[in-house]
């Protein structure tokens, strides 16, 4: 049955049609409707994105859609990882990698679990949605977001044990001076979601050293604030008590957990880089 699939959508691909983007994009992010395929159900359209991270968003898909990602990012592409997110209702399409007219299923809209991220090397090829034949296109939406990565490969991003194992000393340091999130504070709680395969950290912070965004809130007067980070699942994370420096980076809208010294090591290991003059930057530890 794939076979077959695959065979329909190479057929797509040598006598395709290009088109031009029919409804809105930016230098970002792409919308587009499939309606003005209607009579062109064979039409393959291409579609440009030249940032870093973006979203695609496609009604009433028909036909298909080459997506060719570009970067100011000096890296050859061997170097860079894509990786998308499909929104919850996405539907509507199968998603491959396209390389030279060879087509590599990614994921099949049976397939679609809601928020998982699938990525893949830039070099692998440029991304091609296909929609699926529907009696009813007027329900069917196909929208994910996306975001490339530079010095970071695929296993790194795929496989969770290797982001669970414990920061060293250096890791710790560079972690509190460059991460997205920096905050000091205790867990609050932990919750597990099998389905979407992670973990929620809800966090009392008690000091922002930094937020990309308005992560944590302030609680009343307090003087508290309260936040959540998101960590894999297979990373098995538990509550504890005492004080950690949480650290994180901002990915599809959710912050990730990045290194989360306890807060006494993290002074130590802090007080000693400063001592030798080689702590990567200044950070009150008071």
């Amino acid at each position: 049955m794939l076979s077959a699939v695959l065979d329909s959508v190479i057929a797509v691909l040598l006598v395709c049609k290009a088109t031009t983007s029919q409804y809105s994009s930016n230098q970002c992010s792409w919308k587009g409707s499939g309606l003005t395929h209607s009579t062109h159900s064979r039409d393959v359209e291409q579609v440009y994105l030249r940032c870093s991270e973006g979203s695609l968003e496609w009604l009433y898909p028909t036909g298909a859609l080459r997506v060719n990602l570009r970067t100011n990012i000096a890296l050859p592409h061997k170097d860079l990882t894509v990786c998308i997110k499909p929104y919850k209702d996405s539907k509507g399409s199968n998603i491959y990698l396209e390389k030279a007219g060879d087509l590599k299923l990614l994921v099949a809209e049976e397939d679609y679990i809601p928020n998982k991220v699938y990525c893949f090397g830039m070099d692998q090829g440029a991304l091609f949605i296909q929609a699926t034949p529907q009696m009813d296109i007027s329900r069917k939406i196909t929208v994910f977001q996306y975001e490339l990565f530079k010095d970071r490969t695929v296993a790194d991003l795929r496989n969770a044990p290797a982001s669970c194992r414990p920061c060293n000393d250096m890791e710790v340091l560079l972690a509190a001076c460059t991460s997205d999130l920096v905050v000091r504070g205790s867990i609050r709680s932990v919750s597990h979601d099998q389905r979407q395969e992670e973990s929620r950290i809800d966090i009392f912070a008690d000091k922002i050293y930094r937020q990309k965004k308005k992560t944590f809130q302030t609680i009343g007067k307090s003087g508290k604030w309260l936040g959540h980070i998101k960590t894999p699942l297979q990373c098995g994370v538990k509550e504890g008590e005492g004080d950690f420096l949480f650290t994180g980076s901002m990915h599809f809208g959710e912050i990730q957990l990045g290194c989360a010294p306890r807060y006494k090591d993290f002074r130590r290991i802090y007080k000693e880089a400063r001592d030798k003059g080689e702590n990567p930057c200044e950070l009150s530890t008071d």
